[in-house]
């Protein structure tokens, strides 16, 4: 199974993208979505971040996210210990998933692509890039806070201009642009590499 890695800035429209690809008939993991769900179910993970974090992480039985959030947020070690715990259950999880696909090739959507290195388990990436104040004005819409916020998250993610020499495909999501002609052009691309 060929397999794809699909990443993005916040707000650069990576969810978007790949509903076009699930309308093409390709399988989608959202590897976020997935962290989180194994978070609340895989017993080893669980043992695992209640040995890290204390009991309080999983407080009134699933997983305490606003704890966990105070917990790394500003503190790059523990964020950096939590996600060598979570980044490898998730890989066995997307590994498994993938092998049950059918299909020409399926996309492994994440956030933290690069910076987890999960890109170099799978055979290309694309990123879904858009301007920073587009993707400023999107979140702050989609989530309603304030910008500065927004330029907070901002900082705990690469650098664009770095994800873009880490990229093999490019779709530009600027709000200009149309995206549905890039991602068609680019779904018969990997039909004919694989």
């Amino acid at each position: 199974m060929y397999q794809v890695g699909l990443t993005g800035g916040i707000g650069s429209g990576k969810t978007l993208v790949c509903s076009v690809f699930e309308k093409l008939g390709v399988p989608v993991y959202y590897a976020d979505l997935e962290a989180r769900r194994l978070m609340n179910s895989d017993s080893e993970l669980i043992r695992q971040i209640i040995e890290l974090f204390g009991e309080e992480a999983y407080g009134g039985g699933s997983l305490n996210r606003e704890f966990l959030s105070e917990s790394v947020f500003g503190n790059p070690s523990e964020l950096s210990r939590l996600n060598e715990l979570v980044h490898p259950a998730v890989r066995r999880d997307y590994t498994g998933w993938a092998e049950s696909q059918e299909g020409s090739y399926v996309i492994e959507e994440a956030a933290i692509l690069f910076e987890s290195g999960a890109d170099q388990l799978l055979d290309t990436t694309v990123l879904v890039y858009a301007p920073e104040e587009v993707r400023i004005h999107r979140v702050m819409e989609r989530d309603g806070v304030e910008e500065e916020l927004v330029r907070k998250r901002m900082m705990h993610q690469m650098d664009e201009d770095e994800k873009k020499k880490r990229a093999h495909h490019f779709i530009n999501n600027d709000g200009k642009e149309m995206i549905l002609p890039q991602i068609i052009d680019l779904h018969n691309k990997l039909l004919r590499s694989i």
